[in-house]
């Protein structure tokens, strides 16, 4: 299933979800807010890319430009911090109580390879993060489920 192309709402769509055992969602930013999948329906989230607003989006020009006029970082000030916000409501859709469990995967390699990329991991609980070939992840996968 998948927003904007699986016809329904984002409730119908998370309906859908859940009475299949074996399905996967695909969704949009939108998907980040309002979307509750709790305990075992959901238990893998995978974010491609980290869950930045594009730069070029009107309302963020126009917020960059504000910050930049006033002296300050668009980057550091606004982008970062609300990447970093969706970022944890995501993990958040995942693990919601000390109970739940699951897999994160994150696509992204900026994650690891650049300064602010933990600042995504500090805003999440403790847990184990490996990283590896694509082989490696399948195999880490197969043996956790």
């Amino acid at each position: 299933m998948a927003q904007g192309i699986t016809a329904g709402s984002r409730t119908r769509l998370t309906r859908n979800f859940k009475r299949f055992e074996k399905a996967i969602l695909f969704g949009t930013s939108s998907f980040w807010e309002g979307v509750d999948i709790p305990g075992e329906d959901l238990s893998c989230l995978i974010i491609v890319r980290l869950p930045f607003t594009p730069p070029d989006e009107p309302i963020t020009a126009a917020k960059c430009a504000l910050i930049k006029e006033n002296g300050g970082s668009p980057f550091s000030e606004l982008s970062l911090p609300e990447a970093v916000l969706r970022f944890k409501q995501g993990f958040g859709r995942l693990i919601r109580t000390s109970n739940d469990k699951g897999l994160i995967l994150i696509f992204d390699r900026r994650l690891v390879t650049t300064s602010y990329g933990s600042a995504f991991l500090q805003s999440v609980p403790d847990i184990p993060v490996k990283k590896g070939s694509i082989t490696e992840i399948v195999d880490m996968i197969h043996d956790w489920l």
